[in-house]
Parts: structure tokens; sequence; C-alpha cells
């Protein structure tokens, strides 16, 4: 089977992405508003883009040509963080994926500690064990789009915090205390599962 993109409804183009691409790391991303509103949201269209130095991005959809408080934010401040979602947290972190209005937030939604970063005003989320404070250097929105497309920020990494609870030797994450969770399609995610290595040649 193929299929063109511009001959399939917009929901088709969504299922085979969101199916195809996993699974996918969630960018649980926390600003602050001008007005001093926290604000937090997961982004599963979420990656590292470089490490020299270091930098992330992720994308965020614009329904109905409307912007999502995050990206609001982002924008005005110039500043984010990201915090990682681990097993414990996912429950917490389906919560602060529902809309709700601009002046409340998410983190007393769902019962998290806002704590502050040291180079940035966004906060971090406390609970979170691996925590990113960036900095805003490019955004780019999609062109020729049918429904409000995306907006891609990517963010240099300003301050790295991780809890020694899934720290090793020589900064080495320690994947069975961390316990990430991913992505998939619909309302599926998935945790670590068999690990095995391949050594290049």
């Amino acid at each position: 089977m193929q299929f063109d993109p511009q001959e399939i409804e917009q929901s088709a183009i969504y299922k085979l992405l969101t199916g195809a691409i996993i699974p996918r790391p969630i960018g649980w991303i926390s600003t602050v508003s001008e007005d001093g509103i926290y604000n937090l949201a997961p982004f599963s269209f979420f990656n590292a883009v470089g490490d020299d130095p270091p930098h992330v991005m992720f994308s965020t959809v614009r329904g109905n040509d409307t912007n999502k408080d995050t990206l609001n934010n982002v924008l005005a401040t110039k500043q984010f963080v990201v915090n990682m979602v681990t097993e414990a947290l996912v429950e917490q972190m389906n919560l602060t994926a529902q809309p709700i209005p601009s002046y409340e937030s998410e983190f007393e939604l769902a019962n998290l500690t806002p704590i502050p970063s040291v180079k940035i005003k966004a906060p971090r989320v406390k609970e979170s064990p691996i925590t990113m404070e960036c900095e805003l250097v490019h955004h780019y929105s999609l062109e020729n789009h049918k429904f409000g497309g995306a907006t891609i920020i990517i963010g240099k990494v300003v301050m790295f915090h991780v809890d020694e609870t899934v720290l090793l030797d020589n900064y080495k994450i320690n994947l069975e205390t961390y316990k990430p969770v991913a992505r998939l399609a619909g309302s599926n995610y998935s945790k670590l599962g068999e690990i095995f290595s391949v050594k290049r040649t």
C-alpha cells in the first residue's frame, strides 16, 4: 500500500506517523507566562538534536490556527524546561495533557511541585529525576498547512539537573532506576523492554 498525504485525511496522516515512528520520548515542557502563571504540557514530537552545544527540540501543533499556552510562553519569554517522564509520573503527565484555561496551572491540576530553575525563570518539576533548563534559539512554523500546522521549537540546554538516584559513574544514566516512559500511538505508552547492545565495527 502507498499513501499520498495530499490525498488522505489529516487523521490518517497522524495515525500513520504516530503509529510508525515509535517509541517517541516525551518532552514534558514547563514554562511561565508573562503574568507569572506556570504551565506544563507533554509533547511527543520531541528529541535531542545535538550535543555541541546541547540542543533539544519539540513541536507543538496549532489546532484551528491557535497557539497552545506553551508556545505563547516560549515565544514571549524565550525559555522553557524539559522534564523527563518516568513510570511513576505517567498518570500526572496525562493529566497535564488536557486543555485548561490559561490562568490556571497544570502543576496544581496534577498535584506537582514547581521548583526554581538556576538560569531561567521557567519552573522545573520537582518530581522528575531529570530536567533541562533551555533557552530558545530558533522556531519555525510549518508552511502550507490545512488546519493550523505546527511550530518547531529548538532550545539550547543551559543547565542539566539529574537526581543522584538515576546517575551512575562518568555521567551515565541508570536505566534500571530511571524507568522512562515513551509514547506510542493512540492512548498507548511503553516502558523499556529488553535491552540489547550492538557494538560499532
